[in-house]
């Protein structure tokens, strides 16, 4: 899916909102053990009642290999499943890859042309031959991880080089890569004072950004300081709307959660 396509179901559905499949089998209602795929199950619930108010699903690959093969099973058939019956939704596997060259064109395979996501999330430690290969595929993107919302990213993401914070060295050096155009960049809801500054480099690539709800994140602040003229943004909300009800309408109460966030977006979106 290219960015225009993006940007247009964004303003179609007036919402930029991802739901993250982050399936545990221990936060699942208990009755879905007893499914086949309970994983699988799960998932189908969740998009069918969600995807009026969304515009991506992320799967979080870990959840899935913690499963073994079922797992990997799992994912195939969400992943199926969503381009069968709602294909105008983009598709991201957070997967954080990133390996040498030819280790990382085997991930961008698996992920990108097997498994047909639209993106995946990649690792840019080990620098450009590491994450090129993932840009290969048109019309699909590389989603590079620059500044997270965990803790732990003040120990090395805005540490200073030479006088530049290490996060933004990566978005600035990353716009040199080969089909750099086909680059989006994580950043977390919790870091979004830092969005003026990341907008001055990088002032129309899109933004994956995770931490909203759960994590203290607030999405007034990321699109008063993230939003671009195309809209630029895919905010993710996992555990908030999954995991809002353990009862049998788990379903209908992770849309109704969806809705909420939705409207909210539509709102953001009219002051454009």
């Amino acid at each position: 899916m290219s960015n225009q396509e993006l940007t247009e179901q964004i303003l179609k559905k007036k919402s930029f909102l991802c739901v993250g499949l982050d399936v545990d089998l221990e936060k699942i209602p208990t009755y879905l053990l007893s499914e086949e795929d309970p994983i699988f199950s799960f998932n189908k619930a969740i998009i069918d009642a969600t995807h009026k108010f969304c515009v991506a699903y992320k799967p979080n690959i870990a959840f899935y290999e913690a499963n073994g093969i079922d797992g990997w099973k799992a994912l195939e058939k969400t992943i199926n499943y969503l381009h069968q019956e709602y294909p105008e939704i983009y598709s991201i596997a957070d997967a954080k890859r990133g390996d040498i060259g030819n280790t990382s064109r085997m991930y961008a395979k698996t992920f990108l042309k097997d498994l047909g996501f639209d993106s995946v999330t990649v690792a840019p430690y080990m620098g450009k031959d590491s994450v090129e290969p993932f840009l290969e595929f048109e019309n699909k993107h590389a989603i590079l991880l620059a500044l997270t919302s965990n803790e732990g990213a003040f120990d090395f993401q805005t540490q200073k080089i030479d006088g530049e914070e290490l996060y933004k060295k990566v978005i600035r050096v990353s716009q040199t890569w080969e089909n750099a155009d086909r680059l989006m960049y994580v950043i977390g809801a919790t870091k979004a004072e830092f969005l003026t500054e990341i907008r001055k480099i990088i002032p129309e690539n899109f933004l994956l950004v995770p931490g909203v709800g759960t994590q203290g994140g607030k999405l007034e602040d990321v699109c008063k300081y993230g939003l671009s003229k195309n809209v630029g943004l895919l905010v993710n909300s996992s555990r908030k709307i999954i995991y809002a009800s353990e009862s049998s309408n788990f379903a209908e109460i992770a849309g109704a959660k969806a809705e909420i966030l939705q409207r909210q977006m539509a709102e953001e979106l009219r002051q454009l």
